[in-house]
């Protein structure tokens, strides 16, 4: 187990806070887990709807980037998903009672912010499957005043 929560390293808070758990980490790979319940965002009667494993995948990249932030002594910044390639399911929901554990791993990492992740989500029954390209700007709030112009 880390010795950092999800609510360290993520900037998400309540219910869109999706992570569980940081399981373990290392120099280009975090690892974390989400359990699939009834009150668990976005599930229904089936469970959870397998399109959420990509923000599962999102957030585990989120934590990834905030404990680079907090081994430097910063604060956990936001970041944008700017898209996903050849995201794969297994099946079409992650059932209730399933514990889903999450692996990324750095595949690119640029000095402009940009970045692509491997990403892997599996429990006995299911594995889903994606490259993420993220991008985590210096400061979130001049890049979003920026875009707005």
């Amino acid at each position: 187990m880390s010795e950092y929560s999800v609510s360290q390293l993520v900037p998400h808070s309540g219910k869109m806070s999706l992570l569980d758990e940081i399981i373990d980490y290392g120099d280009e790979w975090l690892e974390a887990s989400v359990r699939i319940h009834a009150g668990a965002m976005f599930a229904d009667d089936k469970g959870v709807p397998a399109w959420v494993g990509l923000e599962y995948l999102a957030q585990a990249v989120g934590a990834y980037a905030g404990l680079q932030e907090r081994k430097n002594g910063g604060q956990p910044k936001l970041g944008f998903l700017l898209g996903s390639r050849k995201y794969e399911s297994s099946d079409a929901y992650f059932l209730h009672g399933e514990v889903l554990k999450i692996r990324v791993e750095v595949e690119i990492q640029a000095e402009n912010g940009l970045s692509s992740f491997n990403c892997i989500l599996n429990s006995p029954r299911v594995k889903a499957e994606a490259r993420l390209n993220v991008f985590q700007p210096e400061d979130a709030d001049k890049f979003l005043q920026e875009a707005g112009q």
